[in-house]
């Protein structure tokens, strides 16, 4: 009868004992070659979306994430607290940077876990910000615009594991030190 320890399947044999790393289900990919060439576009669409942001902030010496803000309307009061004159060089930043590393984070398909998260928090405060309720940025648009369609992109890429889809994730996951923690393990799972 097979016995378990630390993980592995001992199998009694008369000579030697084997080892037998157990599967993991999560490692395998089940998806066809379609799935997986949608699962890679839509991560290089998000990406591009995020890295042309990026290329307007980031180089636009003139861009304030506080200017942007100033101007809500459903959500005034949330975001005049961050639409202040001191917390707008951090926040312009953090923006700023944080599209760009975004956008890398879905190219190369490293660490698309965290990134798409971050992204769908991104996109969900512009489509708060640019509420007009129930109209959003114009009257073309009910309730859902295309933040809440590249929020769920994101959620996509999150759910079917999009780094692994000839991305960087896969390889590190592989990784020794990866592997022997359980919390790195879930950042490119």
């Amino acid at each position: 009868m097979p016995a378990l320890r630390g993980g592995h399947i001992i199998r009694p044999n008369t000579k030697t004992l084997q080892f037998i790393q157990p599967q993991r289900r999560d490692r395998v990919m089940t998806q066809s070659t379609t799935d997986r060439s949608f699962i890679l576009v839509f991560r290089l669409l998000m990406a591009w979306t995020f890295l042309y942001a990026a290329s307007h902030q980031v180089f636009n010496p003139k861009f304030s994430a506080a200017a942007f803000l100033s101007h809500t309307k459903t959500f005034h009061d949330v975001y005049a607290v961050l639409a202040t004159p001191a917390a707008d060089p951090v926040l312009t930043f953090l923006v700023s940077y944080g599209h760009l590393l975004i956008g890398l984070s879905l190219l190369v398909g490293l660490l698309v876990r965290v990134s798409a998260a971050f992204g769908v928090a991104l996109l969900v405060m512009y489509w708060t910000a640019h509420m007009d309720w129930p109209f959003i940025e114009n009257t073309n648009n009910f309730i859902i615009d295309y933040h809440i369609v590249y929020a769920v992109v994101c959620v996509y890429l999150i759910a079917y594991r999009a780094g692994h889809v000839w991305g960087l994730d896969g390889w590190v996951e592989k990784l020794s030190f990866v592997e022997r923690s359980p919390s790195l393990r879930f950042l490119v799972a």
